[in-house]
Formats: C-alpha cells, sequence, structure tokens
C-alpha cells in the first residue's frame, strides 16, 4: 500500500514540477506588465478589499464609544427595518430601473455615435470628435449640477426665459416638479457617459481588419450591410463586458447624478432618492450607520447576484465572451 502511494506521488510530481517551471517562465516573460499592474492592484486592494470588514457594521446596532467591534449585535434588525419600510422597495426601483435604461440607451447611443464617428475619414476631425465626446465624462458632477441648474432655474434658466417664451409657454419650475426629473438625469447620464463609451467602441471598430471592408464592397454591401454584417459581430466582444460590467452595478448608481444634479430637493425625493442616496442620508440626517450598512450590504449581494447571472447566460450563448 505504501509502495502504490509513493508511486502516484512519484507520478504526480513531475506534472507540478511542469506546471510550476511554466509559472515561472510567464512570470520572468511578463515581469514588467505584471509590475505596471502593481499600483492598480494596491489601490484595489485598499480601496475595495480592506474596508470590506466593516460589512459587520449591518448586524449590530453600532455607537461611537464601544466601535466596531464593541458594539452590541444587532442580528438582521437593521435589515427588517430597511425592508419593513417604503423605502427599500423605492430605492430599488429607483436605482433598477434608471441604471436598465442607462444601460439600454447609453449602448445604442454609443454604438451609433462610434459608427459614425468611423465614417469620418479626415484623422483630424476625427480626433477632434472623440476628444469632444470625451469632455462632459471628465467634467464633476458638480459642475455639471450647476449646468443644469442654468438651464432650469425657475427665473433665469435658459429653459424658461427663451425656450418657453418662443413657444408661448408658462415658466415651469423644474424643481418642484417630480414628474420630469426622470427624463432629465436620463439625459444628463447619456450626455456625460456617451461619449466615453463611444470612444472605447470606435476603438474597437479601428481594430478590425480592412480586408473585411474591402471584400465587402467587391461584393457590392452597402454600409449599412458592413455596419451590421461585419462591424457590429466583430466588436459584440467589447459590446458584451463593457455591458456584462454595467449590469455588475445596475444597482449602484452615480451618487453625484442623483444628488448634485437634483440639488437635493426635497420635493424631488420619490423620484431622484436610490440606494447610495439613502445610504448618504441615512447617515447624515439619522446617524442609522447599522440601517445604512445594512442597504449597502444588501446592494452587493444583490450586484454579485447579477453579475454571476448575466455572466453565465453570456457563457451559454458564447463561452469567448464571458467575463469568467
Amino acid at each position: 500500500m505504501q509502495e502504490a502511494v509513493q508511486l502516484d506521488r512519484n507520478a504526480v510530481s513531475p506534472v507540478k514540477i511542469r506546471r510550476v517551471s511554466a509559472f515561472r517562465r510567464q512570470l520572468k516573460k511578463y515581469k514588467w506588465l505584471l509590475l505596471m499592474t502593481l499600483p492598480g492592484v494596491i489601490y484595489l486592494f485598499i480601496n475595495n478589499y480592506i474596508p470590506m470588514y466593516g460589512v459587520i457594521l449591518a448586524f449590530k446596532n453600532y455607537n461611537y464609544v464601544d466601535g466596531i467591534w464593541g458594539s452590541e449585535w444587532a442580528g438582521l434588525d437593521n435589515f427588517k427595518f430597511l425592508f419593513n419600510s417604503q423605502d427599500a422597495y423605492v430605492i430599488t426601483r429607483n436605482t433598477f430601473l434608471y441604471n436598465f435604461v442607462f444601460i439600454v440607451l447609453n449602448l445604442v447611443l454609443a454604438v451609433l455615435a462610434a459608427l459614425l464617428i468611423n465614417e469620418i475619414r479626415d484623422k483630424v476631425i476625427t480626433r477632434f470628435y472623440q476628444s469632444t465626446f470625451l469632455l462632459p465624462h471628465i467634467i464633476s458632477m458638480v459642475v455639471v449640477a450647476y449646468l443644469v441648474y442654468s438651464f432650469l432655474n425657475v427665473e433665469s434658466g435658459l429653459v424658461n426665459r427663451l425656450i418657453a417664451k418662443w413657444f408661448g409657454a408658462e415658466a415651469v419650475s423644474w424643481y418642484g416638479e417630480p414628474r420630469y426629473w426622470p427624463y432629465i438625469l436620463v439625459i444628463v447620464n447619456a450626455w456625460k457617459n456617451v461619449g466615453y463609451l463611444s470612444v472605447i467602441y470606435f476603438a474597437a471598430i479601428i481594430g478590425i481588419d480592412k480586408e473585411y471592408y474591402e471584400a465587402a464592397t467587391i461584393d457590392g454591401a452597402s454600409k449599412w450591410k458592413q455596419m451590421t454584417r461585419i462591424t457590429i459581430p466583430l466588436i459584440t466582444p467589447v459590446l458584451t463586458t463593457m455591458t456584462l460590467l454595467a449590469v455588475s452595478g445596475i444597482l449602484r448608481s452615480d451618487f453625484g447624478l442623483f444628488y448634485q444634479v437634483p440639488m437635493n430637493t426635497g420635493a424631488l425625493i420619490p423620484t431622484t432618492n436610490t440606494i447610495d442616496t439613502f445610504v448618504y442620508r441615512a447617515m447624515t440626517q439619522s446617524g442609522d450607520i447599522g440601517m445604512s450598512s445594512a442597504a449597502g450590504f444588501y446592494q452587493s449581494v444583490v450586484c454579485f447576484v447579477l453579475i454571476l447571472a448575466a455572466n453565465a447566460a453570456v457563457r451559454r450563448i458564447n463561452k469567448r465572451d464571458a467575463l469568467f
């Protein structure tokens, strides 16, 4: 029996040695690339993984005197309080529906913009459009909030002073009418993010081999057929990856968009309140760290489940397009 075990170990050892040798070769080959990723890995570890110990706050009645570990356990009381209130349904509905619309609309508009930029033959003009499209993405949401305010201010806003007068309409109190804000937030989000996504998709498009288009032109394919039969199918892996990344954060909202842009106006809270803004308000107004932590934990768990489900669905269709 001992001899059989020894033979098994000897049989496995060469395999392990080859794997270790292959790993060392790869490590030596890509050592400089791995070194370049080190700052990002360190940032990810410090910013995303170290704070994970704070998830314990969701299960405690936190007080500042005893600290995190000294505070008494609350079990699932924070979750019960959250889900028994109407806020749980409202913030989940708002966060999910807004992000769903953002994902679909931004994908369509970004692909369309990338396809249009690809049709421009002048490189200078192409670079100008790329820079112009990318500019809104790097503007702070605080600045965006005041840009929106300059349009929608009741007394001096551009919409009320000029556009409404041209059409003979009455001035609208935009910051007192919640029904307009689902459309306003969708427009602002598209203006800020479509350009960034279009640059990514354009980079994928210019990586397509030109021989495909030359062959299609010889066969008499129109521009529309070239887009639908060549361009879009070949950039599908990039589209899938970006969509999966967006789905993974479908319950994570842009705090600046939903808090700064509406100017934290009380009348707009029913249509602008999301999980992120709810957590912030719970901490700053009521000081209930336990319930805000429970909301954040609930958000993370649902996002985790959704990305696993979305990735599994993609794997069933095409394994190469899945994230993992």
